[in-house]
């Protein structure tokens, strides 16, 4: 069954070589797309209330737009359908812009000066439970946590999270964007382990996705 998949973008010129883009893709199905995050708000807030499949499976979403800003749009949309992936697809490299994305519940995040395949890479990456970030977004998030305030010291985690080692080189991995495969290939272990320490992770960082969990490792420093 292909992944649907809905554009968000005020764009029409970019949003026309995206709809482009996932229509000759054989594995994925352009499901809808919109000129403003209005119209998916309406369309989540009315697949939430009737308790029904709102036609798509990833959203990408930009962040620039004038009616409401793409975080904020991610921020809504994610607490209507959180099961619903969101990736970002924007020209906005910069570190706090990225950290307060994937803090909004973004599922990836994207540049749109991409190659067509490391964009379709990237959407697959996510459904598949990685947390993608284009080489770039993810040295831009690395330094910007290396520049927080005792960034230079290399406190333990808290003791109330109790990750053990394993399960922090798991989620390490999932900062730096790898998918759940990728994980498991760099660490010497099978993917079922690797979903059970994903598994231990959410429930001792009280989070529901990778992205949640990438954004509470990366705002306390966790990993």
């Amino acid at each position: 069954m292909p992944l649907r998949v809905a554009i968000v973008d005020d764009d029409a010129r970019y949003r026309a070589t995206l709809e482009e883009l996932i229509r000759r893709a054989e594995e994925f199905e352009l499901a809808a797309s919109f000129p403003g995050p209005s119209p998916l708000l309406r369309r989540a807030e009315e697949a939430a209330a009737a308790d029904r499949d709102p036609g798509f499976d990833v959203v990408l979403m930009d962040l620039e737009m004038p009616e409401l800003g793409g975080i904020e749009a991610t921020r809504r949309f994610k607490a209507l359908l959180p099961a619903v992936r969101v990736v970002v697809v924007t020209v906005f490299e910069q570190p706090g812009t990225i950290l307060e994305a994937i803090c909004a519940g973004a599922d990836g995040y994207l540049l749109k000066k991409s190659r067509a395949a490391d964009l379709l890479g990237g959407i697959r990456a996510v459904m598949e439970g990685g947390a993608p970030l284009t080489p770039n977004v993810a040295r831009s998030v690395l330094e910007l946590v290396r520049r927080m305030p005792g960034s230079g010291e290399t406190p333990a985690p808290p003791t109330r999270l109790d990750l053990t080692e394993r399960e922090q080189d798991v989620l390490r991995a999932l900062v730096e964007g790898s998918s759940y495969k990728e994980a498991g290939e760099a660490l010497g272990i099978s993917l079922g382990t690797v979903r059970s320490h994903v598994t231990a992770i959410y429930r001792k960082l009280q989070v529901h996705s990778v992205a949640e969990a990438v954004g509470r490792a990366i705002r306390d420093r966790i990993v």
